[in-house]
């Protein structure tokens, strides 16, 4: 079975160590929360990338990142004192918080744009038009692990209102124009979109009526 998180970070981890292998990395994280109930081989949601706990001592957790993993998502720009959104995966008994969110990153983000809004904060984030069709207004999003709700879709933009709980207790509030996030889009909308797509490429051409069909011939 597949790992679930729920994109309500549990803690704000803070990198103790990377060492750097050619093209992959180990990463020793120090939490707190996450520590309770730990065991070797858990997944925990790091900025929103599902890792493995590898070690554990006291209050700091080793995990490895694989080349695929620091290409596609912001792990490389990581540095000792890094502060980080930390998430276990959540239990089959547990309350379901955000959406689901898998852990597996669909690319990086830009914050393009920050700026107040009474009591929230307004961010834009630029992302590829591929991971545009993903994105729906008032759809859900995660943001370097981080359940959010989508305020508003451009062309190649989007934006999310950030309430002052979500600012205190995650790392986003940190974030400065031209950082990089990590960016999963909804896994539901994934699934609608590839039935849907499958469902068109096998539906007769002649049966799938549109205004132009119609007007070709004299409707």
């Amino acid at each position: 079975m597949h790992n679930m998180f729920t994109g309500i970070v549990e803690e704000v981890g803070e990198i103790v160590s990377i060492r750097r292998g050619s093209r992959s990395a180990t990463l020793k994280i120090k939490g707190n929360v996450i520590f309770s109930d730990m065991k070797l081989g858990d997944s925990i949601a790091v900025n929103g990338i599902c890792l493995t706990v590898t070690e554990f001592l006291g209050n700091v957790f080793s995990t490895d990142a694989t080349p695929e993993t620091l290409d596609r998502t912001s792990l490389s720009l990581l540095s000792t004192g890094s502060h980080v959104n930390l998430e276990r995966a959540m239990s089959a008994s547990g309350r379901f918080g955000g959406h689901i969110v898998t852990g597996h990153i669909d690319g990086t983000a830009k914050v393009s744009d920050i700026r107040k809004d009474d009591n929230a904060v307004i961010i834009r984030f630029t992302c590829t038009k591929e991971q545009m069709e993903g994105i729906i207004e008032k759809g859900s999003v995660a943001i370097d692990g981080i359940s959010l709700t989508v305020a508003s879709v451009d062309k190649d933009s989007f934006t999310v209102s950030v309430i002052p709980h979500t600012g205190k207790e995650t790392i986003l509030l940190e974030r400065k124009r031209g950082d990089i996030v990590n960016l999963e889009t909804d896994v539901i909308g994934k699934y609608v979109a590839k039935f849907i797509a499958k469902t068109e490429a096998k539906t007769p051409a002649v049966s799938r009526i549109t205004e132009e069909y119609l007007r070709e011939r004299g409707f």
